[in-house]
C-alpha cells in the first residue's frame, strides 16, 4: 500500500511537470532511499527520494524535465545524491542541460560514475556555456575522472568554480587538471580535496606560473581517519600565498613557479620544513620576481646555509617589502649575512638592497652571538631604507648589547618600528634609560615593542611608550602630502674655511679652486672660475664664497670672514640638519703675513679651540645630529718657518686638540702645513677635500629629488635674469610649472592646488637646508646668491654700520639703513644695479634681517621706526651698574645658566644679539606687560615688567653663561615663576643643542651687583642643593644653610664668607618637590619591603623576643608608617606642616632600621661565640682611592677584607683600619658571601636614603653608589621623583636582587651562618684569629653591653666613650 502510494506521489510529480504547475529552480534528486516520495521544500525547490526498486523513474524525471519548457528556462541548481550513473541517464542528463539555459550549478554527492558517465559527463562541460560551478564529493572519479574533467574544461570557457571533496586523484589527475589551469581563464575557484597531498604541488604550480587570478584551496586526508589539514590556499583578493604543507620536492617546484609570476604580492611558509635545495630556488626567485613583497618563512627549520641562499637574493632584489625569517636554526654567520645586503661597510660603498622595509628574525632556536650582534649594530649605523626591525623571543643577546643597539639607534633615520618580543636581553634600568636617551635624540621612533620582555613584565614600558607619543606630536602634518616624494643622495656640499684673520684663508681658496680646476678646464675656464670679472667688479671684502663642480658634484667654498665683527653672524651660514658639509679650520703659523714672529704653542692651541667650539656649538644646535662635523686643520706660512724650528711644541698642542675634541668633531688624522700661494703645496689638501666631499655625500640624510634637479635649473634661470641673486615666490612657481613635471599643476581642484603649494614649499624648504638658497616663506622670496647675502649684504651692513657716525647706540633709522644698503649694493657695471633691484627692494632685505632677528624696530607700530641692531651696541665700560630702586621689602634672585659642556662648546658671538632681539619680540608681543620697558647693552639686557627689575648678563664675548639678575617687589617664588615663563625659554630656543644647567646665585652678589669676575665661586647647583637638603634629617631641613666663601682681591676682602636659609634660595615649588621627593623616598623603601598582610601591622616594632631574621621584618614594622604618610601627602598645606609630618615618621623608620642592623649583626652568637666581627665588608682600591665593592664575582682579585665598628646604633667605618688582602675570590667564597652582600648592601642603602649615618664613613667610598650599585641586579625599582636621591639605583637593585629570594625567609638563618663561617676560616687562615691579631688589622675589641649581655666588636673611641655601658670580653 504504502508502494503504491509513493508511486502516485512520483506519478503526481510527472504530471505537474507535464502539466507546467511547478515553477522549479532547484531540484535535489536522492537515489538508493527506503522509499520513493517527493517533497516540495519550498515554492520554487523539491526535494526527490526515489528507492532502489524505483529506480526506473530517475530517468522518467529526467526525461519529462527536458521536455519541459518552463522547467528547463528556471531550473537553476541541480543536485543528485547517491546516484549509480547509466550511460543514458547521463545523455538524458545532456538533453536537459542543453535545453536549460539558467543552469548554474551541478552537484554530484555520494554518485556512482564509471569511464563511460565520465566521458559523457565531459562532454556535457565541454559544451555547455551556462554552468558556473560543479561540485563532485566522495563520488571516486579517480584520476581518470579528473582527466575526462580537465579535457572538458580545456574548451569550456563559461566555469568558474570547480570542487572535488574527499576523492584521489592522484598525481596523474592532478597533473592534468594543472594542464588544464594552463588553458582555462575563467575558472576563478578550485577547491580540492584529496587523500594525498602530492596532487597540490602541479595544481598551485600551474596556478602560479599562467599568473591564474583563481582561488585555490588544496586540503589532504588520509581515508578512514578523521584527521584533515590545509596544504596550500591562495587568496587573488589579497595576493596572498600560504602552505600549510609540501614535500621539500613540492616546495621547490612551487617556488620555481614564482620566478615569473606576477599575482602573488605575499607568501607565508610558517611550519613548511624547508631545506637549503629550496633556498637555493628561492634566490632565484628574489632575483627575478618583481611582484613579491612580502615573505614569511617562520618556524621553517632554515639553517645557515638556507639564509645564505635568501641573502644572496636579495642582493638583486628591488622590489621586496617585508621578510621573516624568524624561528628558525640559523646562527651569527646567518644574520650577518642576512643583513649584509641592507648594510654598507664604508662610506662610498651604496646599499645592495633599498626596497626592504621590514626585517624579522630570532627566536629560541636562533643563536645571534657575537658575529649577529656586530652585523645588527652594522647595520643600524649604515642603513637607511629599514622601517621595521624585529627580533623575537631571543634569548642570546643579553642587557649590554641591547644597550650597544638602542645607543646605535640614536643616528639612525630610517628606522621607525623596533620588535623585541620575547627577548630577554630587555632588562633593567640601564636598558630602560638607554631606550630613553635614544627616544630623546632620534624621534623618527613610532614604536617600541617590547610584549614579553622582561622590562614589560616588571610595567616599565609604560614610560617608554609615553615618550613615544610625545615624539608623535611633533610631527608635521605635512608629512603625508609629501611623502611619496622620491629621495635621494644630495649632490652639493659645503666646505668652510675658518680661521682667524691673517691666517690666509683666501690664498688658501683661490689655490684649492685653481687645483680643482686646473685638471679638468682649459686655461680660459680657469681664469673664469679664479676670477669672474662680474663678481669682481661688484665683490668687496668680507665673507665670499666660490663654488666648483667635480665630475657630477657641486662644492661651494665658504670662506668665512676672520674680522671679529663679523663673528656674530657666523650662526646664520651655518649649515642646517643634515646638510652635507665639511670644515677646514686655518691658522698661521705667524702673527701676521708680514711678521717673522711665529706664533707659540698655546697661541694656536687657542685659535685653533674657538673654532672647534663654534663647530661643535652649532652642531649640538642642529636639531640632531646625523654625523660628526668632519674637521680638517691646516697651517699656512710654513715656507716661512726656520727649517731647525722645533715644531714639537705645536703637534703636541694639536694632538691635545684632538683628544679634547674626540666624539664632538671627526678629526682627519693628518695636520696640512702649507703655503697658501702654492698650487703644488695645496695639492695634497685639495685632493683630501675632494675625497671628503665624497664621503660626506654618501652619509648625510638622502633629499627630494627635485632639489638636485633645481639646483641646475635655478643656476640657468640666473644665467638667463643678468644673475639676479633672489626671485620672487611667484617666480619661482612660474618656474616650477614650466619646467618641473612633478612640481606642475594638472587640474583646478583646491586640493590638489594645495598639496602641489605644500610639496613646492618643502622642496624650497630642502633647498634651504642644503645651503642653496634662504626661503623666506613669509616673506613671499627666495635669496639664491648665498654669497652675496652673507658676504655682500650682511657684511658690508655689519662694516658701513660700525664706521657710520649716524648709528648711535645701535641705532639707525631706516631710510639711512636703505640708503647704505643701496651705496653698498651698487655695482660698478653700468646697468647691472638696477637688474638686481627688479625684484628686491632695499626695504626686502630690511625685512630679512628682521626676519633673521639680526634687528628689531623699536617701535613695531611706526613703519618709519629706527631700527636696532644689537651687534652694533658697544660695551659701557664707565658706569657702574646699580639697580635704580631699592626698598625694603626688595627681593633680589640671581640664577646663573651655565654651559654644562664649557670645554667643547660656549654661546657663539651670534647667540646673545638674537637674544636681544628675540627677548624684544616676546615681551613687546605680551598683551598683558603693556608697561614694559626694554633697553640694551653691549653683553646686557634691561627689563622692568610687574615691578621686576631684571638684568641678563651675558659672561663675556665668548659667553659660557648668562646670569639672570632680578630686584623684584614679588616675593620668590614669583620672580623665579617671570624667569621660567618668560627668560628661559628664549634661551633655550636659541642655543637648544648646547646643554645649560641652573645654578643659584648669592643673593648678596645680586643685590650689590658685584662684578662677574668675583661671582665665579658665588654660585651653587640647583641639584646641588636639592640633593643636600635630601640628605639631612626632615628636622633639619627647614633650617638648612648653605655657607658661602668669602672673596679677596689683591688683598682686600670683597665679599665677606656668609650663609643662607636654602628655604630663602629656593622657590616654594622647588621646596615642596624636595620634601615630595624625601615623602617618594620613605614610602617606596616601605613598599619595598613588600608590606604582608596580617592582623597585627605593629607587630615588628612592639614585638620583644625574637626578631625574624628576614628582611620582611623591617616591612612589619612600617605598614602603620606608610598609612600614615599616605595622609600626609592628602593634608599638605605649608612647608613647615610637611616638614613637621615627616619628622615623626621618618623617626619611626629610622628606629627600626637601627633595631634591625643591630640584630644582624649579633643574632648568630652561636657562632664561635662570636670570636670574630660580624659586619664586614670589601674595598678595591682604585687611583688611590677606595672603592666600596657591591658585588662578588668569581675571579676578583686585589680586595681588602674589612670590619665595621658593631657599637648598636653607632655602626660606622673604622679609620685607619689595615684589613687583610686576599688573593683572589673563587666560587666557594662568592657562593657564601652573596646571601650577606645582598643583605648587607639594602640595609647600608635604605640608610644612606634617608640620611641615617648608620654606616658612617661609608658613603665615601662610593661617590656613586647609584651606579655602583645598579649591576647588583639591573633592575631598580624606585620610580619618580625618589629616582634622583642619591642611593636611587642602590635601593632598587637591591632590593630587585633579594626579590629573587623573597619567600627563602626560613634560609636566611642558614645563609647568614656560611657567611660568617667563611669570615671564621679565613681569618684563620690568615692568621688572625685571637683578640690581639684583630685589633691590630681591625682596630677592633670584643666586649659585652651590660644591658642586654650581647658580645659585640667595636672601636677604641666607643672603649672610652661608652665604658660605663659595656664590659670588655679578651679572648
Amino acid at each position: 500500500m504504502t508502494s503504491n502510494q509513493s508511486l502516485r506521489d512520483l506519478q503526481w510529480l510527472l504530471q505537474s511537470i507535464q502539466t507546467e504547475s511547478l515553477d522549479l529552480k532547484s531540484i535535489s534528486f536522492h537515489l538508493s532511499q527506503p522509499s520513493s516520495c517527493c517533497h516540495q521544500e519550498t515554492q520554487d525547490s523539491i526535494h526527490i527520494n526515489i528507492s532502489s526498486d524505483s529506480h526506473f523513474q530517475f530517468s522518467n524525471i529526467i526525461t519529462s524535465l527536458s521536455t519541459s519548457p518552463k522547467t528547463q528556462n528556471l531550473l537553476q541548481n541541480l543536485e543528485f545524491y547517491q546516484v549509480e550513473w547509466r550511460v543514458e541517464e547521463m545523455r538524458g542528463l545532456e538533453v536537459l542541460l542543453d535545453g536549460s539555459i539558467n543552469v548554474k550549478q551541478l552537484e554530484f554527492k555520494a554518485n556512482r560514475l564509471n569511464a563511460e558517465c565520465m566521458k559523457e559527463l565531459s562532454k556535457i562541460l565541454r559544451k555547455n556555456e551556462t554552468i558556473k560551478e560543479v561540485i563532485l564529493s566522495e563520488s571516486r572519479i579517480g584520476s581518470l575522472g579528473a582527466t575526462f574533467i580537465a579535457s572538458a574544461l580545456k574548451v569550456n570557457s563559461c566555469l568558474e568554480e570547480l570542487q572535488i571533496w574527499e576523492d584521489a586523484i592522484g598525481s596523474k589527475g592532478a597533473e592534468e587538471l594543472s594542464k588544464m589551469i594552463e588553458a582555462n581563464s575563467t575558472l576563478k575557484l578550485l577547491i580540492i580535496f584529496d587523500s594525498s597531498s602530492i596532487t597540490a604541488t602541479p595544481l598551485i604550480s600551474a596556478v602560479l606560473a599562467r599568473n591564474r587570478s583563481m582561488e585555490v584551496h588544496l586540503w589532504s586526508g588520509e581515508r578512514n581517519k578523521n584527521n584533515s589539514s590545509k596544504v596550500v590556499e591562495f587568496a587573488p583578493e589579497s595576493s596572498t600565498l600560504r602552505i600549510y604543507r609540501l614535500s621539500t620536492s613540492g616546495a621547490c617546484r612551487v617556488t620555481g613557479a614564482l620566478g615569473w609570476n606576477t599575482t602573488v604580492r605575499s607568501l607565508d611558509l610558517t611550519g613548511v620544513r624547508l631545506k637549503s635545495r629550496w633556498a637555493k630556488e628561492f634566490r632565484w626567485v628574489l632575483e627575478q620576481n618583481r611582484s613579491l613583497r612580502e615573505v614569511n618563512l617562520s618556524k621553517t627549520c632554515l639553517k645557515d646555509k638556507g639564509v645564505v641562499y635568501v641573502a644572496a637574493g636579495l642582493f638583486k632584489n628591488r622590489w621586496l617589502e617585508s621578510l621573516r625569517v624568524d624561528d628558525n636554526r640559523f646562527g651569527g654567520i646567518g644574520v650577518e649575512h642576512l643583513l649584509c645586503p641592507l648594510t654598507r661597510f664604508s662610506t662610498i660603498q651604496i646599499q645592495a638592497n633599498i626596497t626592504l622595509k621590514s626585517i624579522t628574525f630570532g627566536g629560541r632556536r636562533t643563536k645571534i652571538g657575537r658575529e649577529g650582534l656586530i652585523a645588527i649594530l652594522q647595520m643600524l649605523s649604515t642603513n637607511q631604507t629599514v622601517t621595521r626591525l624585529g627580533i623575537y623571543d631571543d634569548h642570546s643577546l643579553r642587557p649590554q648589547d641591547m644597550i650597544r643597539i638602542f645607543k646605535n639607534l640614536e643616528r639612525n633615520a630610517s628606522l621607525k618600528c623596533l620588535s623585541l618580543q620575547g627577548c630577554k636581553g630587555v632588562d633593567g634600568d640601564l636598558v630602560l634609560k638607554t631606550i630613553m636617551e635614544t627616544l630623546q635624540v632620534n624621534p623618527w621612533i613610532e614604536e617600541i615593542d617590547l610584549a614579553r620582555t622582561p622590562l614589560q613584565k616588571c610595567g616599565k614600558a609604560e614610560e617608554i611608550h609615553l615618550k613615544l607619543g610625545q615624539n608623535a606630536k611633533s610631527e608635521p602634518s605635512e608629512v603625508d602630502l609629501i611623502k611619496d616624494m622620491p629621495m635621494t643622495v644630495p649632490k652639493s656640499c659645503r666646505v668652510f674655511i675658518c680661521g682667524q684673520e691673517f691666517a690666509g684663508k683666501t690664498t688658501l681658496c683661490n689655490s684649492i679652486s685653481q687645483n680643482f680646476s686646473s685638471s679638468k678646464l682649459p686655461y680660459i675656464e680657469q681664469v673664469k672660475t679664479l676670477v669672474n670679472p662680474v663678481e669682481q667688479a661688484i665683490r668687496t671684502t668680507g665673507m665670499k664664497v666660490k663654488t666648483l663642480k667635480d665630475e657630477d658634484t657641486k662644492f661651494s667654498i665658504w670662506n668665512l670672514g676672520g674680522q671679529h665683527e663679523l663673528f656674530s653672524i657666523h650662526d646664520i651660514m651655518f649649515p642646517g640638519h643634515g646638510s652635507a658639509s665639511c670644515f677646514v679650520i686655518v691658522s698661521s703659523l705667524f702673527h701676521k703675513p708680514n711678521n717673522k714672529e711665529p706664533k707659540t704653542a698655546s697661541e694656536l692651541e687657542e685659535d685653533l679651540q674657538y673654532w672647534l667650539r663654534f663647530i661643535v656649538s652649532n652642531s649640538r644646535t642642529a636639531s640632531q645630529q646625523c654625523m660628526l662635523p668632519n674637521v680638517t686643520m691646516v697651517l699656512t706660512h710654513f715656507d716661512k718657518v726656520n727649517q731647525s724650528a722645533d715644531l714639537q711644541n705645536t703637534m703636541n698642542a694639536l694632538q691635545r686638540l684632538r683628544d679634547k675634541f674626540q666624539g664632538y668633531v671627526d678629526f682627519y688624522p693628518t695636520v696640512f702645513t702649507i703655503d697658501a700661494r702654492s698650487s703644488a703645496s695645496v695639492s695634497k689638501l685639495t685632493h683630501h677635500i675632494r675625497k671628503t666631499i665624497k664621503t660626506v655625500l654618501q652619509k648625510v640624510p638622502k633629499v627630494y629629488e627635485l632639489c638636485n634637479d633645481l639646483i641646475k635649473i635655478l643656476s640657468d634661470w640666473r644665467s638667463e635674469n643678468h644673475e639676479k641673486p633672489a626671485m620672487k615666490w611667484k617666480e619661482f612657481n612660474d618656474l616650477c610649472q614650466i619646467r618641473v613635471p612633478s612640481l606642475r599643476v594638472q587640474s583646478r581642484n583646491n586640493q590638489i592646488l594645495k598639496k602641489m603649494e605644500t610639496r613646492r614649499k618643502a622642496v624650497a624648504t630642502c633647498l634651504q637646508s642644503i645651503g642653496e638658497v634662504i626661503y623666506f616663506e613669509e616673506l613671499g622670496f627666495l635669496i639664491l646668491d648665498f654669497q652675496w647675502f652673507c658676504g655682500e649684504v650682511i657684511g658690508q651692513i655689519v662694516r658701513k654700520l660700525t664706521s657710520n657716525e649716524q648709528s648711535y647706540g645701535g641705532f639707525v633709522s631706516r631710510k639711512e639703513f636703505e640708503k647704505i644698503l643701496r651705496a653698498s649694493l651698487h655695482s660698478q657695471i653700468p646697468g647691472l644695479g638696477s637688474k638686481i633691484f627688479e625684484n628686491l627692494d632695499a626695504s626686502d632685505l630690511v625685512n630679512m634681517m628682521i626676519k633673521l632677528e639680526l634687528c628689531y624696530k623699536q617701535d613695531p607700530s611706526d613703519p618709519e621706526s629706527l631700527l636696532l641692531i644689537p651687534s652694533l651696541l658697544e660695551e659701557n665700560k664707565t658706569r657702574t651698574p646699580k639697580w635704580d630702586l631699592i626698598t625694603s621689602d626688595c627681593v633680589f634672585v640671581g640664577r646663573h645658566l651655565e654651559c654644562h659642556d664649557s670645554s667643547h662648546m660656549f654661546l657663539t658671538p651670534g647667540f646673545f644679539p638674537r637674544l636681544q632681539v628675540h627677548l624684544h619680540n616676546k615681551i613687546i608681543g605680551l598683551n598683558s606687560h603693556h608697561g614694559a620697558t626694554y633697553s640694551l647693552e653691549k653683553f646686557l639686557i634691561l627689563i622692568n615688567i610687574n615691578g621686576v627689575h631684571i638684568r641678563v648678563e651675558l659672561g663675556g664675548q665668548l659667553g659660557f653663561h648668562v646670569d639672570v639678575l632680578a630686584c623684584s617687589t614679588k616675593n620668590l617664588t614669583e620672580t623665579l615663576k617671570l624667569f621660567r615663563e618668560l627668560i628661559y625659554p628664549p634661551i633655550q630656543s636659541l642655543c637648544n643643542g648646547v646643554t645649560l644647567t641652573e645654578n643659584i646665585l648669592r643673593p648678596e652678589c645680586v643685590k650689590n651687583l658685584t662684578p662677574p669676575r668675583h661671582r665665579k665661586t658665588q654660585f651653587v647647583p640647583l641639584a646641588q642643593l636639592k640633593q643636600a637638603l635630601l640628605s639631612v634629617p626632615a628636622d633639619s631641613m627647614y633650617d638648612y644653610q648653605h655657607t658661602w666663601t668669602p672673596v679677596s682681591e689683591s688683598g682686600r676682602p670683597v665679599l665677606r664668607a656668609g650663609f643662607d636659609f636654602a628655604r630663602d634660595l629656593l622657590s616654594d615649588d622647588d621646596f615642596r618637590e624636595v620634601l615630595h621627593r624625601r615623602y617618594h623616598d620613605l614610602y617606596d623603601l616601605a613598599l619595598e619591603l613588600q608590606v604582608p598582610t596580617e592582623n597585627n601591622p605593629d607587630g615588628a616594632i612592639h614585638e620583644t623576643g625574637k626578631i625574624d631574621p628576614s628582611f620582611a621584618g623591617i616591612a612589619k614594622g612600617v605598614e602603620e608608617v606608610i598609612q600614615r604618610l599616605k595622609i600626609i601627602e592628602q593634608e599638605i598645606r605649608d612647608l613647615k606642616q610637611e616638614i613637621q609630618g615627616l619628622r615623626y615618621y621618618e623617626h619611626r623608620l629610622l628606629t627600626e632600621l637601627h633595631r634591625k642592623v643591630n640584630y644582624l649583626a649579633n643574632y648568630n652568637v652561636q657562632i664561635e661565640e662570636r670570636k670574630v666581627p660580624n659586619m664586614f665588608y670589601f674595598v678595591r682600591t682604585e687611583n688611590y682611592s677606595r672603592r666600596l665593592v657591591t658585588n662578588m664575582i668569581s675571579g676578583m682579585t686585589a680586595l681588602r677584607l674589612h670590619m665595621l665598628c658593631e657599637f648598636k646604633g653607632e655602626m660606622h667605618v673604622v679609620e685607619d683600619q689595615i684589613g687583610c688582602e686576599m688573593m683572589q675570590i673563587d666560587n666557594t667564597a662568592v657562593k657564601s658571601l652573596a646571601p650577606y652582600m645582598k643583605g648587607f648592601m639594602k640595609l647600608l642603602t635604605f640608610a644612606l636614603k634617608i640620611g641615617a649615618h648608620i654606616a658612617a664613613g661609608m658613603g665615601e667610598m662610593i661617590p656613586d653608589l647609584s651606579k655602583e650599585v645598579a649591576h647588583l641586579a639591573g633592575n631598580p625599582l624606585i620610580y619618580g621623583a625618589a629616582g634622583t636621591a642619591a642611593a636611587a639605583g642602590a635601593v632598587g637593585a637591591a632590593a630587585a636582587v633579594t626579590g629573587r629570594s623573597r619567600g627563602r625567609s626560613t634560609d636566611v638563618q642558614q645563609d647568614m651562618k656560611a657567611a660568617q663561617q667563611w669570615v671564621v676560616d679565613f681569618l684563620r687562615e690568615k692568621e688572625c684569629s685571637t683578640g690581639k691579631d684583630i685589633a691590630e688589622k681591625f682596630g677592633l675589641w670584643r666586649v659585652r653591653y651590660r644591658d642586654d649581655g650581647q658580645v659585640a666588636w667595636i672601636c677604641r673611641r666607643h672603649m672610652y666613650t661608652r665604658a660605663n655601658e659595656i664590659v670588655e670580653v679578651p679572648m
